[in-house]
């Protein structure tokens, strides 16, 4: 990832420089920004170097743009709209970092997909949490041990509910999410460049956010679903992704084929049990040993009482399911 380099050029030094400290601490931006105080120095930089990325800011004469190489520039705007003759993708410097950052990877797709351009960088272990018991804290689960490992690795949840929720309790306003993912994998459209437009981040959580309808989950098969986490494995930073598989029913079974570990939460009352059995049952049949090998069962401890709605997902870690996971977690290798 540190051979990528996203330059970044304003007339307040101070802003560049904590724009690019923030998003060198981001896990899923594939490149390595880089500050200047002076166009001089910029210049220099772009002469013995590679800038894949220049957000410079509007102001800045075209002509003197042009003379630093850069693959692709990005104009930095204080609310006015940069002049139409600058023929660059302009963004509002004032807004969250965050929202910043998916913009400039949003303007990148398409030379990302011209150059056929992809980020190698290992193998994610992929985790899958997986019911067919339903009220059985396995998205609290979930979030909960994201929340626990991104503390220390790059971590990435994806929720694949149908109505997941997640929007409310995390208190964002998503602009793009799974769906879209979804749309880029099956118009063969998909890269890191695409994965990173679509990320947001929660604490220390990175996550693409659910569905936006639930109609739109049958849109894809379980097998492109299992494809494409695979490629965000072997194309992205990410150390651990986390898959929170919802109303996937025996079509998870795909999905959970190309996890390394699989928590499955149960309840011990018959009716539960009598679903696990039959999943367990529908997995022999279908010739996937493998998979039922891997699932490990959990009785999840039930929360005593919470307060507020938008603080629910950090009291999660200070409650009994935060104490189980974290116990759950020192035992793997």
């Amino acid at each position: 990832m540190s051979d990528r380099v996203m330059a970044v050029f304003d007339a307040d030094p101070f802003y560049a420089e904590r724009f690019a400290d923030f998003v060198n601490q981001k896990k899923y931006v594939p490149f390595h920004v880089m500050a200047f105080t002076t166009l001089e120095k910029l210049i220099i930089f772009g002469g013995a170097h590679e800038i894949e990325i220049l957000m410079v800011h509007a102001s800045v004469p075209q002509e003197e743009i042009a003379k630093v190489s850069a693959v692709q520039v990005v104009l930095l705007t204080d609310g006015e709209p940069a002049c139409v003759e600058k023929p660059y993708k302009s963004i509002y410097k004032y807004q969250a970092a965050d929202s910043i950052m998916r913009e400039v990877m949003e303007c990148c797709c398409a030379g990302a997909e011209e150059s056929g351009s992809t980020m190698i960088s290992g193998t994610s272990r992929i985790i899958g949490v997986y019911s067919p018991v339903n009220r059985c804290l396995k998205t609290s689960f979930s979030l909960t041990m994201g929340q626990l490992l991104s503390r220390d690795l790059k971590v990435l949840y994806m929720n694949f509910e149908d109505c997941s929720g997640l929007g409310r309790l995390i208190g964002e306003e998503h602009k793009g999410g799974l769906s879209d993912l979804f749309y880029y994998y099956s118009q063969e459209k998909y890269n890191w460049v695409r994965l990173g437009s679509l990320v947001y981040t929660w604490g220390e959580l990175d996550y693409v956010p659910p569905v936006r309808y639930p109609e739109d989950l049958n849109q894809i098969t379980a097998e492109d679903v299992a494809d494409l986490v695979s490629r965000i494995a072997r194309e992205s930073a990410y150390e651990f992704i986390i898959l929170d598989l919802g109303q996937f029913g025996k079509k998870a079974v795909e999905v959970l084929e190309v996890c390394d570990e699989i928590y499955m939460p149960v309840q011990e009352d018959c009716i539960s049990a009598a679903k696990v059995e039959e999943f367990e049952e529908y997995l022999s049949a279908c010739g996937h040993e493998s998979v039922k090998a891997r699932i490990q069962k959990i009785k999840l401890p039930y929360h005593s009482s919470f307060g507020r709605r938008d603080s629910y997902l950090e009291q999660l870690l200070w409650g009994e399911l935060g104490d189980y996971t974290r116990q759950l977690l020192r035992k793997q290798p």
